[in-house]
Protein backbone atom coordinates (compact mmCIF):
# COMPACT_ATOMS: atom_id res chain seq x y z
CA UNK A 1 0.00 0.00 0.00
CA UNK A 2 1.21 3.60 -1.22
CA UNK A 3 2.32 5.41 2.61
CA UNK A 4 5.35 8.11 2.58
CA UNK A 5 7.58 7.20 5.67
CA UNK A 6 10.08 10.19 6.79
CA UNK A 7 12.85 9.70 8.22
CA UNK A 8 15.38 11.94 9.99
CA UNK A 9 18.71 10.98 10.96
CA UNK A 10 19.70 12.34 13.81
CA UNK A 11 18.08 15.48 13.88
CA UNK A 12 19.41 18.42 16.22
CA UNK A 13 16.62 21.43 16.32
CA UNK A 14 13.12 20.45 18.14
CA UNK A 15 11.38 23.40 16.28
CA UNK A 16 12.42 21.47 12.62
CA UNK A 17 10.90 18.49 14.18
CA UNK A 18 7.96 19.89 15.13
CA UNK A 19 7.32 21.29 12.01
CA UNK A 20 8.21 18.14 10.19
CA UNK A 21 5.43 16.23 12.60
CA UNK A 22 2.80 18.71 11.36
CA UNK A 23 3.17 18.16 7.85
CA UNK A 24 3.70 14.53 8.52
CA UNK A 25 0.04 14.47 10.56
CA UNK A 26 -1.38 16.70 7.69
CA UNK A 27 -0.15 14.13 4.62
CA UNK A 28 -0.89 11.01 6.74
CA UNK A 29 3.23 10.05 6.48
CA UNK A 30 4.55 8.12 8.78
CA UNK A 31 7.74 9.84 10.66
CA UNK A 32 10.63 7.69 11.70
CA UNK A 33 13.77 9.31 14.48
CA UNK A 34 16.90 8.01 14.18
CA UNK A 35 18.48 8.98 17.71
CA UNK A 36 20.99 10.96 19.39
CA UNK A 37 18.89 13.89 18.99
CA UNK A 38 20.26 17.51 19.34
CA UNK A 39 17.59 18.10 21.81
CA UNK A 40 15.17 16.70 24.72
CA UNK A 41 12.15 14.76 23.26
CA UNK A 42 9.68 16.23 24.52
CA UNK A 43 5.96 17.58 23.79
CA UNK A 44 6.18 20.61 25.22
CA UNK A 45 9.41 20.95 22.22
CA UNK A 46 6.74 20.51 19.72
CA UNK A 47 4.28 22.41 20.84
CA UNK A 48 4.45 25.47 18.82
CA UNK A 49 5.72 24.61 15.71
CA UNK A 50 3.55 20.96 15.26
CA UNK A 51 0.69 23.50 15.90
CA UNK A 52 -0.27 20.86 18.28
CA UNK A 53 -0.66 18.20 15.93
CA UNK A 54 1.83 16.08 18.05
CA UNK A 55 -0.46 14.28 18.95
CA UNK A 56 -1.65 13.24 15.17
CA UNK A 57 1.74 12.23 13.84
CA UNK A 58 2.45 8.80 13.46
CA UNK A 59 6.04 8.28 14.42
CA UNK A 60 9.00 5.83 15.75
CA UNK A 61 11.90 6.57 17.45
CA UNK A 62 15.09 4.49 16.71
CA UNK A 63 18.59 4.09 18.70
CA UNK A 64 20.63 4.00 15.40
CA UNK A 65 20.56 3.60 11.72
CA UNK A 66 21.08 0.07 12.39
CA UNK A 67 18.36 0.02 15.03
CA UNK A 68 16.06 1.17 12.00
CA UNK A 69 17.20 -1.34 9.27
CA UNK A 70 16.69 -4.14 11.82
CA UNK A 71 12.95 -2.75 12.65
CA UNK A 72 12.64 -1.73 8.51
CA UNK A 73 14.37 -4.18 6.37
CA UNK A 74 14.97 -3.40 2.92
CA UNK A 75 13.05 0.19 2.81
CA UNK A 76 12.80 1.59 -0.38
CA UNK A 77 15.13 4.33 0.46
CA UNK A 78 15.21 7.97 -1.37
CA UNK A 79 17.88 10.03 0.32
CA UNK A 80 17.10 14.06 -0.02
CA UNK A 81 20.90 15.43 -0.72
CA UNK A 82 22.79 18.44 -1.49
CA UNK A 83 24.75 15.83 -3.53
CA UNK A 84 21.91 14.51 -5.27
CA UNK A 85 22.50 15.22 -9.06
CA UNK A 86 18.58 14.75 -10.13
CA UNK A 87 15.67 16.79 -8.60
CA UNK A 88 12.94 14.68 -7.06
CA UNK A 89 11.26 15.55 -9.96
CA UNK A 90 12.48 13.34 -12.41
CA UNK A 91 11.65 10.20 -10.32
CA UNK A 92 8.69 8.78 -10.95
CA UNK A 93 6.84 7.51 -7.55
CA UNK A 94 3.58 7.37 -9.80
CA UNK A 95 5.21 3.77 -10.80
CA UNK A 96 5.09 2.69 -7.21
CA UNK A 97 2.83 1.14 -5.26
CA UNK A 98 4.25 0.32 -2.10
CA UNK A 99 5.22 2.19 0.99
CA UNK A 100 8.71 4.68 0.23
CA UNK A 101 11.48 6.32 2.95
CA UNK A 102 12.70 9.63 2.13
CA UNK A 103 15.80 10.50 4.25
CA UNK A 104 17.19 13.67 5.68
CA UNK A 105 20.10 14.10 7.73
CA UNK A 106 20.89 16.16 10.63
CA UNK A 107 20.79 20.03 9.95
CA UNK A 108 24.58 20.19 10.18
CA UNK A 109 26.40 17.59 8.38
CA UNK A 110 23.45 15.60 6.52
CA UNK A 111 23.25 11.58 6.02
CA UNK A 112 26.42 10.13 6.14
CA UNK A 113 28.39 9.48 2.87
CA UNK A 114 28.36 5.96 3.30
CA UNK A 115 24.51 5.85 3.39
CA UNK A 116 24.36 8.15 0.09
CA UNK A 117 26.55 5.75 -1.69
CA UNK A 118 24.64 2.75 -0.84
CA UNK A 119 21.76 4.95 -2.74
CA UNK A 120 23.47 6.89 -4.96
CA UNK A 121 20.63 6.52 -7.99
CA UNK A 122 18.06 7.57 -5.43
CA UNK A 123 19.78 10.47 -4.01
CA UNK A 124 17.77 13.69 -5.38
CA UNK A 125 17.84 17.71 -4.56
CA UNK A 126 15.64 20.37 -4.66
CA UNK A 127 17.25 22.72 -7.55
CA UNK A 128 18.33 26.58 -6.12
CA UNK A 129 20.69 29.06 -6.24
CA UNK A 130 24.60 28.04 -7.18
CA UNK A 131 25.72 30.23 -4.34
CA UNK A 132 22.76 28.35 -1.64
CA UNK A 133 23.93 25.55 0.88
CA UNK A 134 20.47 23.81 1.91
CA UNK A 135 17.03 24.82 2.11
CA UNK A 136 15.12 24.16 5.44
CA UNK A 137 15.06 20.72 6.62
CA UNK A 138 10.98 21.35 7.22
CA UNK A 139 10.94 23.07 3.97
CA UNK A 140 12.74 20.65 2.22
CA UNK A 141 10.88 17.77 3.80
CA UNK A 142 7.28 19.31 2.42
CA UNK A 143 8.42 20.02 -0.77
CA UNK A 144 9.40 16.24 -1.30
CA UNK A 145 6.03 14.78 0.47
CA UNK A 146 4.32 16.81 -1.72
CA UNK A 147 6.25 16.28 -5.15
CA UNK A 148 5.09 12.51 -4.19
CA UNK A 149 1.66 13.20 -3.05
CA UNK A 150 1.50 15.36 -6.24
CA UNK A 151 2.06 12.06 -8.43
CA UNK A 152 -0.26 9.95 -6.32
CA UNK A 153 -2.83 12.27 -7.05
CA UNK A 154 -2.74 13.29 -3.56
CA UNK A 155 -3.17 9.66 -2.14
CA UNK A 156 -6.52 10.22 0.12
CA UNK A 157 -6.11 14.01 0.88
CA UNK A 158 -8.78 16.27 0.75
CA UNK A 159 -8.63 18.60 -2.33
CA UNK A 160 -11.46 20.71 -1.29
CA UNK A 161 -11.76 22.92 2.03
CA UNK A 162 -13.74 20.67 4.32
CA UNK A 163 -14.44 23.01 7.53
CA UNK A 164 -15.66 26.11 5.70
CA UNK A 165 -17.46 24.01 3.00
CA UNK A 166 -15.72 23.87 -0.80
CA UNK A 167 -18.17 26.81 -2.00
CA UNK A 168 -16.59 29.72 0.70
CA UNK A 169 -15.48 31.77 -1.46
CA UNK A 170 -18.64 31.93 -3.72
CA UNK A 171 -20.92 32.75 -0.76
CA UNK A 172 -21.34 36.27 0.43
Amino acid sequence: MRKINIILFEPEIADNVGAIMRTCALTNSKLHLIEPFGFIFDKRNFARSSANNFEGCEYFRYDNWDHFLELNQNPNLFCMTRYGKKPISDFDFAQIKDEIFIMFGKESTGIPKSILKNNIEKCFRIPMVESGRSLNIANSMGIASYEVLRQWDYLNLSKVEVEKGEDYLERD
